[in-house]
């Protein structure tokens, strides 16, 4: 049974509980290497995601967080890259069909980074394909989880930017639970399967 996004946020709040530092440290690193400069950016924008996702999933697991986790996409740069590339251009191109099929394929390629954290030898359609298939019938609630923060949200544009230090990291975290909840439905299906 999947488990409930109230439940998910709850346990993201949990494994966040006395990381904070480390944590808000991390995501100031990231998000000043992503601004530096705009044609910079978007060359590192998928290994910083994987990065991110890579520091989010050991938290989201409680493992030993390590500063350098945030770097791990740069192991697989070109891969990070063509994965970027391709989830953003599939994504522009559903949305100029109308706003509603772009965000769906959002929703439908959401996973690629945390599957490239887990298995970094895959390739990028390879990913991206299998997001597709994990956001099957999972969609929704994916989308109803990013609702839930859209007070957060309000709240630190308010407070001119400082709440996204607490909250980005507690989106990230919650999107790692999410990851690992339907991953771990995803495989007990896939087995039932075969």
């Amino acid at each position: 049974m999947k488990t409930t996004n109230k439940i998910i946020m709850q346990e993201a709040r949990v494994a966040l509980s006395d990381k904070w530092k480390i944590v808000i440290g991390c995501f100031i690193l990231s998000w000043l290497m992503s601004a530096a400069n705009s044609i910079v950016s978007l060359l590192v924008a998928g290994s910083m995601a994987v990065g991110l996702a890579t520091f989010s999933l050991s938290i989201a697991r409680d493992k030993e967080l390590k500063i350098i986790q945030i770097f791990a996409g740069f192991n697989i740069f070109w891969t990070s890259l063509k994965t970027f590339f391709l989830t953003t251009i599939f994504v522009i191109l559903w949305t100029i069909l109308l706003i509603v099929p772009g965000i769906i394929a959002a929703l439908s390629y959401s996973q690629v980074y945390f599957i490239l954290a887990d298995d970094p030898k895959l390739r990028a359609m390879e990913a991206i394909e299998k997001s597709k298939k994990m956001m099957m019938g999972n969609k929704w609630k994916l989308f109803c989880l990013g609702l839930r923060f859209l007070g957060w949200i309000i709240l630190s544009i308010l407070t001119l930017g400082i709440g996204f230090l607490w909250v980005g990291p507690y989106m990230m975290v919650s999107y790692a639970k999410f990851h690992e909840d339907i991953k771990r439905h995803h495989n007990h299906t896939t087995e039932k399967a075969e």
